[in-house]
Protein backbone atom coordinates (compact mmCIF):
# COMPACT_ATOMS: atom_id res chain seq x y z
CA UNK A 1 0.00 0.00 0.00
CA UNK A 2 1.28 3.10 -0.82
CA UNK A 3 3.19 5.77 2.11
CA UNK A 4 0.81 9.03 1.36
CA UNK A 5 -2.61 8.97 3.66
CA UNK A 6 -5.30 9.74 1.09
CA UNK A 7 -8.85 9.61 1.25
CA UNK A 8 -9.08 6.57 -0.23
CA UNK A 9 -6.10 4.78 1.69
CA UNK A 10 -7.24 5.22 5.36
CA UNK A 11 -11.14 4.22 3.73
CA UNK A 12 -9.24 0.84 2.78
CA UNK A 13 -7.38 0.61 5.89
CA UNK A 14 -10.01 1.71 8.81
CA UNK A 15 -10.95 -1.74 9.26
CA UNK A 16 -7.65 -3.16 9.45
CA UNK A 17 -6.83 -0.27 12.05
CA UNK A 18 -9.90 -1.09 13.80
CA UNK A 19 -8.82 -4.83 13.81
CA UNK A 20 -6.09 -3.77 15.71
CA UNK A 21 -7.36 -1.92 18.53
CA UNK A 22 -9.58 -4.80 20.67
CA UNK A 23 -6.99 -4.06 24.01
CA UNK A 24 -8.13 -0.37 23.83
CA UNK A 25 -11.69 -0.26 22.33
CA UNK A 26 -13.82 -3.35 23.83
CA UNK A 27 -16.22 -2.67 21.28
CA UNK A 28 -13.85 -3.55 18.19
CA UNK A 29 -15.81 -6.33 17.27
CA UNK A 30 -19.17 -4.84 17.58
CA UNK A 31 -17.36 -1.67 15.69
CA UNK A 32 -16.41 -4.72 12.49
CA UNK A 33 -20.11 -5.87 12.59
CA UNK A 34 -21.73 -2.27 12.33
CA UNK A 35 -20.68 -3.06 8.29
CA UNK A 36 -22.22 -6.27 8.09
CA UNK A 37 -25.74 -6.03 9.97
CA UNK A 38 -27.82 -8.85 9.60
CA UNK A 39 -31.34 -8.00 7.77
CA UNK A 40 -32.96 -10.41 10.07
CA UNK A 41 -32.22 -13.09 12.77
CA UNK A 42 -30.58 -16.42 10.39
CA UNK A 43 -30.29 -14.31 7.06
CA UNK A 44 -27.06 -13.42 5.55
CA UNK A 45 -25.42 -9.95 6.67
CA UNK A 46 -25.67 -7.22 4.15
CA UNK A 47 -23.06 -4.32 3.78
CA UNK A 48 -23.20 -0.70 3.64
CA UNK A 49 -20.46 0.69 1.34
CA UNK A 50 -19.04 4.35 1.52
CA UNK A 51 -17.67 4.76 -1.72
CA UNK A 52 -14.45 7.63 -1.79
CA UNK A 53 -16.72 9.74 -4.08
CA UNK A 54 -19.33 10.05 -1.55
CA UNK A 55 -17.15 10.69 0.98
CA UNK A 56 -15.93 13.53 -1.02
CA UNK A 57 -18.75 15.12 -1.76
CA UNK A 58 -19.92 15.14 2.12
CA UNK A 59 -16.68 16.55 3.03
CA UNK A 60 -17.19 19.15 0.31
CA UNK A 61 -20.85 20.25 1.21
CA UNK A 62 -19.77 20.14 4.69
CA UNK A 63 -16.67 22.45 4.22
CA UNK A 64 -18.65 25.20 2.92
CA UNK A 65 -21.50 24.74 5.57
CA UNK A 66 -19.81 23.66 8.30
CA UNK A 67 -21.73 21.15 9.72
CA UNK A 68 -22.40 17.27 10.68
CA UNK A 69 -23.47 14.63 8.20
CA UNK A 70 -24.33 10.86 10.47
CA UNK A 71 -22.86 8.32 8.21
CA UNK A 72 -24.58 5.05 10.05
CA UNK A 73 -26.78 6.18 13.36
CA UNK A 74 -26.59 3.98 16.32
CA UNK A 75 -26.62 0.10 14.47
CA UNK A 76 -25.00 -2.45 16.61
CA UNK A 77 -24.27 0.27 19.22
CA UNK A 78 -21.52 2.26 16.75
CA UNK A 79 -22.48 5.77 14.97
CA UNK A 80 -20.14 7.41 12.29
CA UNK A 81 -20.46 11.07 11.67
CA UNK A 82 -18.53 13.23 8.95
CA UNK A 83 -17.93 16.66 10.53
CA UNK A 84 -16.26 19.91 9.57
CA UNK A 85 -15.65 23.54 11.81
CA UNK A 86 -14.04 26.32 11.74
CA UNK A 87 -13.19 28.39 14.75
CA UNK A 88 -13.91 26.19 17.61
CA UNK A 89 -13.13 25.64 21.34
CA UNK A 90 -15.23 23.12 23.54
CA UNK A 91 -15.92 25.17 26.72
CA UNK A 92 -15.30 22.24 28.66
CA UNK A 93 -14.05 18.64 29.05
CA UNK A 94 -16.40 15.52 28.54
CA UNK A 95 -16.00 11.89 29.59
CA UNK A 96 -18.14 9.54 28.77
CA UNK A 97 -18.87 5.94 30.47
CA UNK A 98 -20.12 3.87 27.69
CA UNK A 99 -18.84 5.26 24.81
CA UNK A 100 -15.25 5.14 23.02
CA UNK A 101 -14.19 7.55 20.11
CA UNK A 102 -12.07 6.96 17.25
CA UNK A 103 -11.51 10.63 15.24
CA UNK A 104 -9.98 10.68 11.89
CA UNK A 105 -8.42 13.59 10.63
CA UNK A 106 -9.31 14.19 6.73
CA UNK A 107 -8.35 17.60 6.23
CA UNK A 108 -7.23 20.32 8.20
CA UNK A 109 -5.91 20.30 11.66
CA UNK A 110 -7.53 20.35 15.00
CA UNK A 111 -5.87 20.23 18.55
CA UNK A 112 -7.10 17.92 21.63
CA UNK A 113 -6.50 18.18 25.56
CA UNK A 114 -7.09 14.55 26.75
CA UNK A 115 -7.00 13.37 29.98
CA UNK A 116 -6.10 14.15 33.45
CA UNK A 117 -8.31 14.24 36.21
CA UNK A 118 -11.58 16.54 36.22
CA UNK A 119 -11.66 19.22 38.36
CA UNK A 120 -15.23 20.17 39.41
CA UNK A 121 -17.12 17.65 37.28
CA UNK A 122 -21.14 17.47 36.84
CA UNK A 123 -22.93 14.40 35.42
CA UNK A 124 -25.33 15.82 32.83
CA UNK A 125 -27.07 12.33 32.43
CA UNK A 126 -26.77 9.07 33.07
CA UNK A 127 -22.56 7.90 32.38
CA UNK A 128 -21.87 11.23 30.83
CA UNK A 129 -19.81 13.98 32.64
CA UNK A 130 -18.44 17.37 31.73
CA UNK A 131 -15.92 19.66 33.76
CA UNK A 132 -14.51 23.09 33.51
CA UNK A 133 -10.75 21.60 33.29
CA UNK A 134 -8.48 18.35 33.46
CA UNK A 135 -5.68 18.79 35.89
CA UNK A 136 -2.67 16.85 34.31
CA UNK A 137 -4.16 16.68 30.88
CA UNK A 138 -2.13 16.38 27.57
CA UNK A 139 -1.89 17.96 24.11
CA UNK A 140 -1.58 16.65 20.81
CA UNK A 141 -1.86 18.32 17.73
CA UNK A 142 -3.80 16.08 14.77
CA UNK A 143 -3.75 16.92 11.16
CA UNK A 144 -4.32 15.24 8.19
CA UNK A 145 -4.06 11.44 7.67
CA UNK A 146 -3.82 11.22 11.75
CA UNK A 147 -6.25 9.26 13.88
CA UNK A 148 -7.26 9.15 17.28
CA UNK A 149 -8.58 6.85 19.98
CA UNK A 150 -10.33 8.00 22.86
CA UNK A 151 -11.63 5.17 25.58
CA UNK A 152 -14.24 5.28 27.81
CA UNK A 153 -13.94 7.34 31.12
CA UNK A 154 -10.89 9.38 29.21
CA UNK A 155 -11.69 13.61 29.83
CA UNK A 156 -11.45 15.11 26.13
CA UNK A 157 -11.96 18.51 24.47
CA UNK A 158 -11.10 19.59 20.93
CA UNK A 159 -9.87 23.09 19.78
CA UNK A 160 -9.93 23.92 16.42
CA UNK A 161 -8.14 27.42 15.60
CA UNK A 162 -8.39 27.05 11.83
CA UNK A 163 -10.19 24.45 9.90
CA UNK A 164 -10.64 20.41 10.23
CA UNK A 165 -12.89 17.84 8.43
CA UNK A 166 -13.40 14.79 10.18
CA UNK A 167 -14.55 11.31 11.00
CA UNK A 168 -16.02 10.57 13.88
CA UNK A 169 -16.87 6.54 15.21
CA UNK A 170 -18.51 6.10 18.71
CA UNK A 171 -18.34 2.45 19.95
CA UNK A 172 -21.35 1.81 22.76
CA UNK A 173 -21.64 -0.51 24.86
CA UNK A 174 -25.33 -0.95 26.76
CA UNK A 175 -25.77 1.34 30.29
Amino acid sequence: MPNVQTRRNFLRTAPIAAAALPAVLPLTDTLLQAQAPAAEAGQAATFQVFPAETIEGLMNELEVSHGSKDLITGKVGVSMTISAENNKVAKEFEYHQHRDHVFQILEGMTRYELGGTPKNPRQIRPGEWLAPDSEGCKVITLKKGDMLVVPRMTPHKRITEESVTLLLINATSPA
